[in-house]
């Protein structure tokens, strides 16, 4: 029988419509003509003025980020329904209360919502003006602000509102849950249970002022973030996938690694890893590379929930990869005051680590279960793909060379853009039409609207946190917790030889675990941009108390995030992949999460040795670097094995334990860790060499009887 032929074409139209059944920030309501191309054609244009304000220069902040957040408001309220459910999503019949499926209070709402995101703006100055005999005199904004007048309030009030109800449509309500719970946190701070939460409590005037006008709360950094780059690589990411460099990621992955052991598997991990660089969504990743390469690992035996699994996890992994990863990288040296060069430098370690890892587990697992490599005849030429692709690739290469030249990451955005459209227009091998273009502005400007949405939203955590002093409350929280957990870890387990532990290092140990369950559970189901907003405003206060540099503070915070995306029960990137799998969600979650092991290990290492990450000289040496970078890479490669069940042969439950414990060793920094890791992994190497000897003996014998 001969073997089934693996599908080498990839389809963008069949990877958006995929991406819009499992994605519900995606799942927008069929409107009425007039409606429908009022939305489409406001779609194009909020992408037109974003990507040429990139390039001219964008208005003074309090007016594009009015702008940008308008265009937000006007397109959820228009797409998301307040009930989301079949009834709601279907064309319904006009009435006096609903025109074009979308109901008179989304009207309101939406004019509501553009009035106070302008209000800004256009009361920036001195307003005086007399209308039907009355008098308007409003002081300009600088001379208000820490003394609101009632009329900032009112707006204010009516911005936060509209915009708790944007992100709880586009994203449901976990998001304004948490953050009215930081508003009631903020308002009632003196009758707080906790003696270390309580505070003297600031008036709801005061806290409008604090969360509306700008710097600190909605109109701070995250919302000038999201509207000057995060919205501008979306489209990039868009565009660049529509021009055909999505084909050309796929067939150099198909080149790179499809010929070796478990290669289809394998193509799954690099087409991810280079989908990772442009996009800035787990589940865009899943879709884009899984609609070809899950169906052709099931073709070549791979069971359902592990296909979904590595195309989840290696997705996943695109949010920590360079140059973009997911947008976090600029938030991040704006956050940190930092070159952004400084933060891919140190992000690529890292996420070579998590890579590392989920090769290895293929490598092992399809041993394992006795899967080859795609068939030679059916893995393209390098010069072939080369010849035909590399144009695609300029706009990635022109928008990287643009970062790293010192220019603004939207005028790198602008850049790659120009560069996808040129080489669209001009290609003559995989040329795009002016519907391609239109078709990726409504598609990016989609992408970007829960984004939009939940990173203003976001600010009023920032603001809560900033004006409260909440960050170093709850460092001082979780450092009490995690002292008096080490204390009870270090009566058991001091009589240990070689074990040179101490009470402040527990605590510390336990400071992280205690910080990383919390982001993975504080970040599942948020896009990347908006989970590492809110968890390193929280999180990150609690990680300086303990001693930790910054930047390996903020890298633990975004890695211990985006793991929510693999991590049951939810995980929406598994989720997605489990559908176009036809397997388990819940077991494709499991999977994807033991295959991500290497990124849950990571973190600890370049915190406990920040060398991992170069930039940070004080800490840096090559020794170190070294020292550190090769025993984790070992320890990562040690733990496939033990959650493969396989090295050199099968694994029995015992050895996989006892290689488990070692690979923990191995990873963590320090040479007595390295010697109790060579210890506990001696006997697992004697037990696979001997089962190797032995499996090799049979086999030969059964040859030897045929």
């Amino acid at each position: 029988m001969a073997e089934p032929k693996i599908l080498t074409e990839y389809d963008i139209n069949k990877a958006q419509e995929l991406e819009e059944k499992y994605d519900s920030g995606l799942q927008t309501r069929n409107l009425g003509p007039w409606v429908l191309k009022f939305s489409l054609g406001f779609s194009v244009l909020f992408a037109v003025y974003h990507y040429v304000t990139a390039g001219i220069g964008v208005p003074v902040d309090y007016w594009h980020m009015g702008i940008h957040m308008s265009g937000v408001i006007i397109l959820v309220f228009i797409g998301f329904p307040m009930i989301k459910n079949d009834s709601s999503l279907q064309l319904n019949t006009n009435t006096w209360w609903r025109y074009s499926n979308v109901p008179i209070w989304d009207w309101v709402l939406i004019a509501a919502g553009v009035a106070s995101s302008l209000y800004i703006g256009a009361t920036w100055y001195e307003t005086d003006f007399t209308l039907l005999g009355q008098r308007f005199f409003l002081e300009e904004q600088v001379i208000r602000q820490g003394d609101p007048a009632t009329i900032d309030v009112v707006f204010g009030t009516v911005l936060i509102v509209v915009l708790l109800e944007a992100v709880r449509r586009s994203l449901g309500i976990v998001v304004p849950i948490i953050i009215l719970a930081f508003t009631v946190f903020a308002i009632f701070g003196p009758y707080m249970p906790l003696q270390v939460l309580k505070h003297p409590g600031i008036t709801w005037a005061q806290y409008i002022n604090n969360m509306y006008f700008p710097a600190e709360g909605i109109y701070g950094i995250t919302l000038w973030i999201v509207s000057t780059v995060v919205f501008h690589f979306v489209l990039f990411g868009v565009l660049a996938q529509r021009m055909g460099l999505g084909q050309f990621f796929v067939d150099m992955a198909t080149v790179v690694a499809g010929r070796y052991t478990g290669g289809l598997a394998k193509v799954s991990v690099v087409s991810s890893a280079f989908f990772g660089t442009i996009s800035g969504s787990s589940i865009a990743n899943v879709v884009s590379t899984g609609s070809l390469t899950i169906p052709n690992m099931k073709k070549m035996g791979y069971p359902g929930h592990l296909a979904g699994g590595v195309e989840a996890a290696a997705s996943a992994g695109g949010q920590i990869t360079p140059p973009i990863m997911g947008a976090a990288a600029f938030i991040m040296a704006e956050f940190l005051e930092v070159s952004y060069t400084t933060i891919i430098i140190a992000a690529a370690i890292p996420a070579a680590m998590h890579y590392i890892g989920v090769l290895c587990i293929v490598h092992f697992q399809a041993k394992r279960l006795g899967l080859k490599g795609v068939p030679e005849d059916e893995i393209p030429k390098l010069f072939d793909v080369i010849r035909k692709g590399w144009p695609t690739a300029l706009p990635l290469f022109a928008l990287v060379y643009v970062l790293f030249s010192g220019y603004s990451p939207h005028m790198a955005a602008f850049w790659g853009i120009t560069t996808a459209l040129l080489v669209g227009f001009l290609n003559p091998l995989h040329r795009i039409a002016f519907k391609d273009v239109i078709d990726a502005c409504v598609t990016g400007v989609k992408y970007a609207l829960a984004v939009g949405a939940v990173c203003a939203a976001i600010g009023i955590v920032v603001g809560v946190v900033n004006s409260t002093g909440l960050g170093f409350r709850l460092g001082f929280m979780v450092a009490d917790s995690a002292h008096s957990i080490a204390s009870g870890i270090l009566s058991l387990i001091s009589w240990i030889p070689l074990m040179d532990i101490t009470l402040e290092g527990l605590t510390l140990f336990v400071s992280l675990i205690l910080i990383a369950v919390t982001c993975i559970m504080m970040g599942a189901g948020l896009p990347t941009t908006a989970l590492y907003i809110m968890l390193v405003t929280v999180a990150a206060p609690a990680l300086g108390n303990l001693g930790i540099p910054p930047l390996a503070a903020h890298l633990f915070v975004l890695y211990y995030g985006v793991i929510s995306e693999i991590t049951p029960p939810v995980c929406a990137s598994a989720y997605a992949a489990a559908g176009i799998a036809g397997a388990n969600p819940f077991k494709t979650g499991v999977s994807a999460f033991t295959l991500g092991i290497g990124k849950l290990l990571v973190p600890m290492v370049f915190v406990y040795s920040p060398a991992m990450l170069i930039v940070l000289e004080e800490y840096f040496t090559w020794g170190a670097f070294l020292e550190t970078t090769l025993t984790c890479a070992l320890g990562v490669a040690m733990m496939a094995t033990c959650v493969s069940a396989y090295f050199l042969a099968h694994m029995p439950t015992l050895y996989r334990v006892l290689i488990g414990f070692a690979a923990l060793f191995m990873v963590a920094p320090g040479y007595t860790s390295d010697i109790y890791a060579v210890i506990l992994a001696a006997p697992v190497l004697l037990q696979q060499i001997k089962a190797y000897k032995r499996d090799n003996e049979a086999e030969l014998a059964n040859t030897k009887e045929q």
